[in-house]
């Protein structure tokens, strides 16, 4: 059997690598890829991005199923694309995935259905916005409502924070058109993390819990990222937590969509906060799995993987059960000079270890230049240690960091910081 794997970050290599340890497969082709998919015998990278040449390709090369990573492909209706070609394919449709393009969609649809979330109000009118502000005081939470590459949300602390991020995005239109409008929503304290489901249109099935950090440097500080690391399991999720995201969160969320006339398929990502009562909201939904979430998570998953996939794109995962590895995984982002803002690209990489059991190095923003791995983006690497413990998995996947050497590499110490405390 073939398999493609649309996208060229982490999360894709970690989906392709899993993939690729079934003993059905023939070939997983990854499409564009990165350098550490070109570097693997198992995976093979096809140079197309373009959704109609993607369909092309996959009815060419009798693809038995294709997986999506990112959001844009997504957003951009490749799942209906297919499907109307009767390719078969694991996402959400263009109407789903609104869930994650359109943040004032999703703020709307979970009013609609009773999701917990936090208050909220649009805005396309920067006076309007900055009266807002100015009205609930800060802390406060600034969101562009498109898609941003995880650089459209402003946690700002003080007042001048808010009212520069309004500006920012509202006034001198530096996201774009993902920030012609945006959403302002009351600050959430609390522990957050990421729960991952995939669904089949009706059947819901959970993956492994983890959780994300979002902040540049250590303690959580410094500018938002797309994400510096991720461990999983989360601790905070425990049985009674999981089954509770579940009955409030998840399952009216994939019912709702049903009820607005829209099948959910695919992998469904809630972004949760949750207070010092114990009491979840929805931060946000992703219509993909998260990146470096991924990571960790595919690190631990025992179960073939095309198996699953089939039963997903076949309406019957009602029939899967996934097998996990007990162990914890810590995965580590190194990120290029300049990051989140200026990233800079062509750094040669070298020192990174060979796979083995307790260490796994999946690639991001990395290229082949004339026989050398090079820095080719934000987000470089993710670097995954497992343990049985948090401080057991974080010590091989640190151990492994200090290895690898590429000039201006930045890093936190302390991925997983939570996980000690519990």
């Amino acid at each position: 059997m073939k398999i493609l794997v649309v996208g060229s970050g982490g999360r894709e290599h970690a989906l392709a690598w899993k993939l690729a340890q079934s003993e059905r497969v023939q070939m997983v082709y990854v499409a564009p890829g990165n350098g550490g998919t070109a570097r693997d015998v198992r995976l093979q990278n096809v140079n197309l991005s373009d959704p109609a040449a993607l369909a092309d390709y996959a009815e060419q090369e009798h693809i038995g199923v294709t997986v999506v990573g990112p959001e844009v492909p997504l957003a951009a209706g490749i799942v209906n694309l297919f499907r109307a070609r009767g390719l078969k394919i694991f996402g959400p449709t263009k109407e789903a995935a609104q869930l994650e393009s359109s943040k004032d969609f999703a703020k709307a649809f979970m009013q609609r259905h009773g999701i917990p979330t936090a208050k909220y109000q649009t805005f396309a009118d920067a006076a309007q916005a900055h009266a807002y502000v100015d009205a609930n005081g800060a802390p406060i939470v600034i969101k562009a409502d498109g898609l941003a590459a995880g650089k459209g949300v402003v946690v700002a602390m003080t007042l001048d924070e808010a009212h520069q991020a309004v500006d920012h995005m509202l006034s001198d239109n530096r996201l774009g058109d993902a920030g012609a409008r945006i959403v302002i929503e009351e600050f959430l304290a609390g522990e957050e993390a990421s729960f991952i489901v995939m669904c089949d249109g009706k059947n819901v099935l959970p993956l492994a819990t983890s959780q994300d950090h979002k902040r540049l440097q250590d303690a959580d500080q410094g500018p938002n990222t797309g994400g510096m690391g991720a461990y999983s399991p989360a601790p905070i999720v425990t049985p009674a937590m999981h089954a509770r995201v579940m009955r409030e969160i998840i399952n009216p969320t994939i019912q709702g969509m049903a009820k607005d006339g829209i099948v959910f398929t695919g992998f469904l990502y809630a972004g949760l906060m949750i207070d010092a009562q114990g009491n979840p909201k929805t931060l946000e939904f992703n219509c993909r799995m998260g990146d470096p979430e991924t990571q960790p998570i595919m690190s631990r998953l025992k179960s073939d993987l095309v198996n699953v996939m089939e039963h997903a794109v076949n309406g019957t995962l009602d029939a899967v059960e996934l097998d996990w590895d007990r162990r914890t995984a810590v995965g580590v982002v190194m990120a290029a000079d300049g990051y989140p803002d200026h990233p800079r690209k062509g750094d040669v990489i070298d020192g990174i270890p060979a796979e083995g059991p307790e260490c796994v190095v999946f690639h991001a923003g990395t290229a082949e230049r004339d026989g050398k791995l090079v820095t080719s983006g934000g987000r470089v690497l993710c670097v995954v240690g497992l343990g049985d413990s948090v401080k057991m998995a974080q010590k091989r996947a640190y151990e492994a960091v200090d290895q690898i050497k590429f000039a201006g590499a930045q890093f936190r110490r302390d991925i997983g910081w939570r996980g000690l405390k519990h």
